[in-house]
């Protein structure tokens, strides 16, 4: 049972401290990762913002207090327009969501209202708080249900140490070994890692990713999940300065070799090739760059039909 009580429609959580203790005497709840010692609640202030946008009159939603990226966007009524835009139009009353990398719970309170079924993966456990209170404010105006995974999606089952950004709480990176020099400084928590694959089963029909760096991971330990979901919107980040467990091309082939069609998650996509996607990338600031990528497979590219093409198509001239 979740420490908020919540029903059966409701988010499933990971117990409270003391309930820790006799973890061997419990047995857990589908999507409800058992936690040890190291997943108690850390000491993160927060604050409420009222969101105008979320539902049919707004919705409270907890930020974190001293975040200077995603807390202020939410309190100005949004956060990644253009993410947001083409995730809400691949989602229908009843479809079925993952995301990987949920932080405060934007994307999958978004899912929630929208009626879907959304599996949210979180593993720093002061932010999955967050989440899970911002989940059960969604479900008590919509029609969805959120089921909170208090873990990183990575290819095994096990821990590591996660750094920690401040100022900036979407920017925190699982470790292979030390700190990467921007983030020498962190304070490093363990965390725990689980395998989608043992608690999710497909099909679904969007995959949001943000797992700065750890993408290839996750996506190894989904490979069951994605097999059987031949149609599926995508969104995923493609950082090369952070990326963990492959090089950069490595995970534009694994897409596309999956069959999705990429493009940059903007306005107007339009379907880019993998030697493109890389050269924009790696124009950026190799630290602060990167581009949030958007996909579908088995699905029209085009949310906005022939308009959003010939949008699109006018962008791709632009760019080159």
């Amino acid at each position: 049972m979740s420490i908020l009580g919540v029903a059966e429609r409701g988010v499933t959580s990971s117990p409270s401290l003391w309930e820790a203790l006799d973890l061997e005497s419990a047995e857990p709840q589908i999507g409800t990762p058992r936690i040890s010692l190291y997943d108690a609640p850390m000491d993160f202030s927060a604050k409420t913002v009222r969101v105008p946008t979320l539902g049919p009159s707004g919705m409270d939603f907890d930020v974190l207090a001293d975040d200077t990226i995603i807390g202020p966007s939410i309190a100005g009524g949004a956060w990644e327009d253009h993410e947001t835009r083409l995730f809400l139009a691949h989602l229908r009353p009843g479809s079925r969501v993952l995301d990987l990398g949920a932080n405060v719970g934007w994307f999958a309170v978004q899912a929630i209202l929208a009626g879907t079924e959304v599996h949210a993966f979180e593993p720093v456990p002061g932010i999955a708080d967050l989440t899970e209170r911002n989940m059960l404010r969604a479900m008590e105006i919509g029609p969805g249900k959120g089921i909170l995974h208090r873990a990183a999606a990575a290819d095994a089952k096990g821990t590591a140490k996660i750094a920690l950004s401040e100022g900036n709480h979407g920017d925190n990176r699982v470790l292979d070994g030390n700190a990467p020099a921007d983030m020498a400084d962190a304070t490093c928590i363990e965390i725990k890692l689980e395998r989608v694959d043992d608690h999710v089963q497909g099909p679904i029909d969007f995959l949001k990713v943000d797992t700065q760096g750890s993408e290839w991971l996750a996506l190894q330990g989904a490979k069951e999940l994605l097999a059987a979901s031949p149609k599926l919107g995508l969104l995923i980040e493609f950082w090369p300065y952070a990326l963990r467990g492959c090089e950069p091309s490595d995970l534009l082939d694994l897409l596309l070799n999956m069959g999705f069609t990429l493009g940059k998650a903007t306005t107007a996509p339009y379907p880019m090739t993998k030697e493109r996607i890389l050269a924009q990338a790696l124009l950026r600031d190799p630290v602060k760059g990167g581009l949030d990528l958007y996909g579908t497979r088995g699905l029209p590219f085009h949310v906005d039909g022939l308009k959003g093409k010939l949008h699109g198509m006018w962008r791709s001239m632009r760019e080159d």
